[in-house]
């Protein structure tokens, strides 16, 4: 269906003038108090900080004073007193308290919850800390017997204070669901892309689970969700529904009357969420070119080179030879689970395609009957996944064994040695067996500029619930917002995803 003109007739020159929306008025001009809701809301944001602020502190204050029992233990020049190294961590927990919580402040940690960064910003944070603070007590002049306190505390404290700040989340989302809150959202934009988009933004946000009223659209045919009025009609339905958000998405109208649209919206108090298109996330990092004429963005290409390459490089190599390290006895138990479980090899050697779209073998743990790619034909009819991806939830080729090696993603392990052969990278777009890769569209392939990674924003993201475009997506947002402290982040949200097994199979 065309979508309805936001115009009222045309007057008496011919010209089209938009047509006046009726709302009850402004609330940025008619409140002077806050509402009930907003007083709440402040009140969670304020009780939100000092929860933050007191989890850290106290996490600085273990960590230190843990680091220095643990130094008079090594030494072992006197036995240890325990009021004695709280007499020392005194000296310097205020300056710590004050100067953790500024850098963390900056480094967005006390931010709102559903912006507010992740284990990776925590390490980096600290990690500034720990340096601001012996510049410090260098320049200061404060007598050291020895240095190596400091990477004790720091590594102390980044287990602490992550671990602490991680039983926080988990603890206050389960208090928001008992007590019974949720974001009220109304999606807005074209009929077909709606319920992919609904599919996308999961069942919620922040902790905080999404309850949908409904879609303003022009083109309502086939939506699951319930159709509350034309686009037109959105500020009405703004006033009669009251809702948190407002999500749009690909809406066909113009510039001009998507702005009066977004401007209805915040006059009702509503917040206004766009869902990006591929060119949004294209250009969030787009180098101005000036001119005199109309204003250009030059769309670099996110190659990784060198300093950035570095950095990335000995980044894989360094957690990959400790992986390899520390996961050996889990290597050796399923290597011999997997020679049991059904005869074949243990290792499996997938062809697919990396990095400048070239093919390269990716070790897994077989998982699979030894006939699973001659079987594969006739399960097209099956495939459960959208685009070109291929996923069966109960694949008859996977053996028992694979089944389980397949639910906590043990299969993919031996990647490890890809990372440190150069064809792959821990963190990066997944990479593709060849069926998928002759499906994909030509906008797809930006994603082979870079090493492909064990893991990455799919994994983290939703995985198999998403569409493949919204993985695509997520791939250009990655590459264009790449920095050591996502790795970090993304690795850290890895291994809770793989236990919870959201969409592996």
């Amino acid at each position: 269906m065309a979508t309805k003109p936001l115009v009222s007739a045309t007057s008496s020159d011919d010209t089209e003038r938009p047509e006046p929306f009726a709302l009850p008025g402004d609330i940025r001009q008619t409140r002077l108090f806050p509402s009930v809701s907003q007083l709440r809301s402040l009140f969670r944001r304020f009780a939100s900080i000092v929860s933050l602020v007191a989890i850290d502190v106290g996490g600085l204050a273990g960590s230190l004073y843990l680091a220095l029992v643990l130094r008079e233990l090594y030494y072992g020049t006197r036995p240890v007193l325990w009021g004695l190294p709280w007499t020392a961590e005194a000296k310097w927990l205020p300056f710590l308290s004050l100067v953790t919580v500024l850098v963390f402040w900056r480094g967005g940690l006390y931010a709102q919850r559903e912006q507010r960064a992740g284990a990776g910003r925590v390490v980096s944070s600290l990690l500034l800390v720990t340096v601001i603070t012996l510049f410090f007590a260098i320049g200061t002049g404060y007598p050291h017997t020895t240095f190596g306190l400091y990477l004790t505390a720091f590594v102390l404290s980044v287990l602490v204070i992550t671990g602490l700040r991680g039983a926080y989340e988990l603890v206050t989302r389960d208090v928001w669901r008992l007590a019974g809150v949720r974001r009220r959202a109304v999606l807005l934009g074209s009929g077909e892309r709606l319920d992919d988009l609904r599919r996308a933004l999961g069942q919620g946000r922040g902790g905080i689970d999404y309850e949908f009223l409904g879609a303003v659209t022009d083109d309502g045919e086939g939506l699951v969700l319930p159709v509350l009025g034309s686009v037109h009609e959105l500020p009405h339905v703004l006033e009669r529904l009251h809702p948190d958000e407002l999500i749009v998405s690909g809406v066909d109208v113009r510039d001009k009357d998507l702005l009066d649209l977004v401007e209805h919206a915040n006059r009702a108090g509503v917040k206004v969420r766009i869902a990006p298109t591929t060119m949004d996330l294209l250009t969030q990092r787009a180098e101005y070119v000036a001119g005199q004429g109309v204003p250009l963005f030059e769309l670099r290409p996110p190659v990784f080179a060198g300093l950035d390459w570095a950095t990335k490089r000995m980044f894989d190599i360094v957690v990959s030879a400790g992986i390899v390290l520390v996961a050996t006895p889990l290597w050796l138990l399923t290597a011999l689970a997997v020679k049991l479980g059904s005869p074949g090899p243990v290792f499996y050697r997938d062809q697919r395609v990396g990095l400048g779209e070239r093919e390269f073998g990716m070790f897994k743990f077989r998982s699979m009957y030894t006939d699973a790619g001659e079987r594969q034909a006739g399960l097209e009819g099956a495939n459960e996944a959208s685009g070109p991806l291929f996923k069966i939830k109960d694949d008859p080729r996977v053996t028992r064994v694979g089944r389980f090696l397949r639910r906590y993603s043990i299969d993919e392990l031996p990647q490890i040695l890809n990372v440190l052969r150069g064809e792959m990278s821990l963190v990066g777009p997944r990479p593709l067996p060849l069926r998928d890769y002759v499906m994909l569209e030509g906008w797809h392939r930006k994603r082979y500029l870079v090493l492909p990674g064990m893991t990455g924003l799919w994994q983290v993201s939703g995985r198999i619930e998403l569409t493949f475009d919204d993985l695509v997506r997520l791939d250009f947002y990655y590459l264009e917002n790449w920095s050591i402290w996502l790795d970090i982040s993304i690795l850290a949200k890895t291994l809770p995803a793989v236990l919870a097994r959201r969409g592996a199979y």
